[in-house]
């Protein structure tokens, strides 16, 4: 733990704003030289002098190769919470998000054009977690894939389409496969999952069901693999990995590994996402704060969203390197939280 910012001289408070500020713009060190020449009135011996002081104190480190000094994650984290002096999104941000956000078609295909404008304007990777909506049912059918093998197609009100393999019955053939999905599409279209399992258990179980027991065995089957895999698992949505990598990225190529193999567990991901979905703030993980970053080095900038009633309904954030542009970023995250509450609301 961080002296609080109050325990610093005005000295060292500009001096540590001045070094983050320069860290953050460039990705290297910044030196004693570049802050005498931008302006302070010190000599770079008595810069020098403070940054050491505020190294001793956690604040800021001095990495082997340069002479300069950078902020240490326990630095930024002083920052982010006692110095930081928000830039709000400019009109033309907002107006990239709205449009964004409002672009019409299913939500999902919303969130995703979301997270790329967020992407885009924060030079981070922007990310959006909802639960898995119960899409109500269009259709269903089934397509022989290899002996007791078939793909289940459902395609969803929404324009959505799912597939899913299952194991067929034993001797079970084309004219069965044809039979179960003419069924469950004429049974269970305009239904939720839930309520299409349900309207099947009552019509097999009362005999209104007139198909044969191959087709009757293979519909429980196709419903039940929809059940099972999914309306409890969040949709995690993740845009703009590329920009991840920048020039100063580039010089730490193992950094930048693990943070691409961090956003491919995505399960990971999505239980920090729901952590932080936990309070109405926004919340942000610095580097080691949190074990899935503890070797990329990375940030997470996230906050909740509302739907009807006040009730969250989703996480909108980022993920960059620690030395993200948190005064613009974070605003910018809160106005897409703000933005996406209003389409879902």
């Amino acid at each position: 733990m961080g002296p609080p910012v109050t325990e610093l001289s005005d000295r060292a408070r500009d001096i540590f704003r001045r070094v983050v500020d320069g860290y953050i713009a460039t990705g290297v060190p910044v030196g004693s030289k570049t802050l005498a020449l931008a302006g302070l009135t010190l000599s770079p011996a008595s810069i020098r002098s403070v940054m050491g002081e505020l190294e001793g104190l956690g604040l800021l480190a001095s990495p082997h190769t340069s002479a300069g000094r950078m902020p240490t994650e326990l630095g930024l984290r002083l920052f982010v919470d006692g110095m930081m002096q928000a830039t709000e999104p400019t009109p033309e941000e907002r107006a990239q998000i709205e449009s964004r956000a409002g672009s019409g078609g299913p939500v999902e295909e919303a969130l995703a054009t979301t997270a790329a404008a967020l992407s885009g304007l924060s030079a981070c990777a922007g990310l959006v977690m909802v639960p898995k909506r119960e899409a109500r049912l269009r259709s269903i059918g089934f397509v022989s894939l290899a002996p007791g093998q078939a793909l289940a197609v459902m395609v969803g009100e929404d324009g959505s389409v799912e597939n899913r393999v299952v194991a067929l019955p034993a001797g079970i053939g084309d004219a069965a496969l044809v039979e179960a999905g003419n069924f469950m599409t004429g049974t269970l279209a305009g239904l939720t999952l839930a309520e299409a399992r349900a309207r099947v258990e009552r019509e097999l179980s009362a005999g209104r069901a007139a198909i044969d027991g191959a087709a009757r065995e293979l519909v429980e089957r196709g419903l039940a693999v929809w059940s099972e895999d999914g309306a409890r698992r969040p949709v995690l949505i993740v845009r703009g990995q590329g920009r991840l990598i920048d020039a100063a990225a580039a010089a730490d190529l193992e950094r930048v590994r693990d943070l691409l193999d961090d956003l491919d567990g995505k399960q990971e991901i999505a239980s920090l996402l729901d952590s932080a979905a936990a309070g109405d703030a926004t919340r942000i993980f610095i580097g080691a704060e949190n074990n899935l970053f503890a070797l990329s080095g990375s940030s997470v900038i996230a906050r909740p969203f509302h739907g009807p009633g006040g009730r969250v309904v989703g996480v909108v954030g980022v993920i960059g390197p620690t030395r993200l542009n948190y005064a613009r970023v974070v605003p910018m995250v809160d106005f897409t939280a703000a933005t996406l509450a209003r389409l879902m609301g």
